[in-house]
This record gives structure tokens, sequence and C-alpha cells, in this order.
């Protein structure tokens, strides 16, 4: 019985990270890359089909892919997530234009988002 509310409890919160990561696409705030992570972590745990769904995704597929073999990714992704952060970022900025408050707070959480990035450790490929 624990073990199926285990797998259960790991299957909705996988779902969950999914739900976020596809909102983290659209919202500069919130991250895409390790909320996947997660879900991916959860689904190995729980069901190898949701697992299977992810490494198998046309669009991060790849990086799940890498990411789980190595615990690496590339620096053309990490170009390509820098270069989304600042203009994800420089928009929302540019829209709470009047709330000076605000735009130091993405200010800032776009510095640690880009910190972040770029402390991952680079696999070989290109």
């Amino acid at each position: 019985m624990k073990k199926i509310i285990q797998k259960n409890l790991f299957i909705s919160l996988g779902w969950i990270f999914v739900i976020l990561a596809a909102i983290g696409a659209l919202l500069p705030v919130l991250p895409t890359t390790p909320f996947l992570i997660l879900a991916l972590a959860l689904f190995a745990k729980s069901s190898t089909k949701f697992h299977q769904m992810l490494l198998n995704h046309p669009w991060f597929g790849d990086l799940l892919r890498q990411w789980e073999k190595t615990k690496t990714v590339t620096r053309q992704v990490k170009i390509r997530a820098s270069l989304l952060t600042v203009a994800s970022f420089s928009i929302s900025i540019y829209l709470v234009r009047e709330v000076f408050l605000l735009q130091w707070m993405l200010l800032i959480i776009a510095a640690i988002l880009l910190f972040f990035i770029w402390r991952l450790k680079e696999s070989g490929q290109q």
C-alpha cells in the first residue's frame, strides 16, 4: 500500500512540475529546465511510461537525456538559455517601467538565474 501511495505521489508531483515548466516557458519568472529535470527524476522512480515520454519529447528530450546521462549541458544550450532569459526579462522590465522596485527585483532574479545557468557543467558537445 505504501509503495502505491508513493508511486502516485511521485507521478502527481511529476505532472505538477511538467505544468510549472510549461508555465515557465511563457513566464520569465519561472524556470523551465529545472522543473523538467525534477519531473524526469520523479517519473524515473514512478512511471516508465511518463519518464520515456519526457526523454522522447521532440523539443527537450535530447537535453533531458544528456542531463540524465552526464549531468551536463552544452555551451550552445547555455547561450540559448541566457539569450532567452535576457530577452524575456528585458521585456518584463520594460512592461513594469512605472514600478522601479519591481524592475530591480526582476533584474536581480535574472542575474541569479544567469549565474546558475553558467555554473552548470558543460559537455564537450556543441
